[in-house]
């Protein structure tokens, strides 16, 4: 469901957190986009949008996702307790089913024939391709090139649900230039197309309506959570590329000010120039796809090429509240590398049984280092925002050997 929290009072009517977010875009697609805006606020607030929305929530999606306490981590790792929300648990295997869904019911709304999309991981693709075969619609996914070799049973699962998979050979063929040709083909026909963003980015409205659709994660994990324990967590991890499965966590604890809050984000290789992701470690404000946020980027204001061993974490940008949250110190950006992420994957894999997407191998990775750090008695939550059966043939080629696969 669409929850509505203090939070939410943000972005203001033209789209801002603070100073970052908005909409850059031509005057045409303007008028589009608030087309969409007022669309989305008529739709959500009715009855039967809500109601609809609930009941494939629930025997569609299969939520609530659990909430499951990591006991074997927790005791080899020592000092706090860690505990995971299963979003790899969900149909489709991700947290991007919550959105893609809200997003197709409104597109279906509005009399839109088409949907298109990004995706870099897949997940988007895969969750979108599902609510497009669902309620009717069309589908057009743009994958890099590298993306669609590397997450290729993603790639196969988005053809069998009948969506059309554009390779994108461009640039440095991932999820950047996927995003670029994506708004290049819905800037031709934004009448009869509509873009299902894929995270808490993009012009507005789309970083708010990701975020509100995503935010049944933490209303659930709120609830569940005191439910087991008694008590809030002190602590909560997620990944953060863009930033939906995180800002999915997060908004139904940012006024709890106990509560501790970890976004983590992709180190990569190194921290030097085109090894990793790091957007708010070492990015400053710019302009990219329509919108202010914290942004790797050059003298010119060009965003930099950039890496992660997960293809869903590997964008040069990052959702503007997450910007406007850095900024005001309520959630702490941390990184994990390619190496920590790697450990962390066969970690989880063979110590709980739990083979994770890669990323959320990342958060996994930082918990493992944060739980010795912390007294007995305090508690982590991980976003475990989505399952490893995409990256396993990735991981078995390139890590093989020194996980003794063969």
């Amino acid at each position: 469901m669409v929850q509505l929290s203090k939070h939410h009072l943000l972005p203001d009517v033209n789209g801002y957190f603070g100073e970052y977010g908005g909409s850059f875009v031509p005057p045409m697609l303007q008028h589009i986009l608030d087309e969409i805006t007022a669309a989305y606020f008529q739709i959500r607030e009715t009855e039967a949008f809500q109601s609809e929305l609930k009941r494939l929530y629930q025997h569609y999606v299969g939520r609530p996702s659990p909430i499951f306490h990591a006991k074997n981590m927790s005791e080899k790792y020592g000092g706090a307790e860690i505990y995971f929300k299963r979003e790899d648990l969900n149909h489709t295997g991700a947290h991007k089913i919550n959105h893609t869904l809200g997003e197709a019911l409104l597109a279906k709304h509005m009399g839109k024939a088409t949907i298109i999309a990004e995706t870099g991981a897949g997940q988007h693709g895969v969750a979108l391709a599902t609510a497009a075969a669902l309620v009717g619609l069309k589908c057009v996914i743009y994958m890099g090139e590298v993306d669609v070799k590397k997450e290729h049973p993603n790639v196969t699962r988005m053809k069998i649900l009948g969506a059309k998979v554009v390779t994108v050979s461009r640039g440095t063929k991932t999820l950047k230039d996927a995003v670029d040709a994506a708004f290049e083909a819905y800037l031709e026909d934004p009448v009869t197309q509509f873009y299902a963003i894929g995270s808490v980015v993009g012009p507005h409205p789309f970083p708010m309506m990701v975020r509100d659709f995503q935010s049944i994660v933490g209303y659930e994990a709120r609830e569940q959570f005191q439910q087991m324990t008694g008590k809030l967590p002190d602590n909560l991890v997620a990944c953060v590329g863009g930033g939906s499965n995180a800002i999915g966590l997060f908004t139904a604890f940012l006024e709890d000010e106990d509560v501790n809050i970890i976004g983590v984000e992709p180190s990569g290789i190194s921290l030097k120039e085109g090894e990793h992701a790091a957007t708010l470690t070492l990015g400053r404000p710019g302009v990219l796809h329509g919108f202010k946020s914290y942004l790797l980027q050059d003298d010119s204001g060009n965003p930099l090429k950039v890496y992660s061993v997960a293809s869903g974490l590997d964008y040069p940008g990052i959702g503007p509240q997450h910007s406007f949250l850095k900024d005001i110190a309520r959630v702490k950006y941390e990184t994990a590398s390619d190496y920590e992420t790697i450990q962390a994957f066969f970690e989880l894999s063979r110590v709980e049984g739990i083979i994770p997407a890669l990323e959320s191998a990342h958060a996994v990775a930082y918990a493992m280092k944060l739980a010795p750090t912390l007294s007995t008695g305090q508690t982590i939550l991980v976003n475990l925002s989505g399952r490893g059966d995409k990256d396993i043939d990735f991981v078995a080629a390139k890590y093989g050997a020194e996980y003794h696969l063969e």
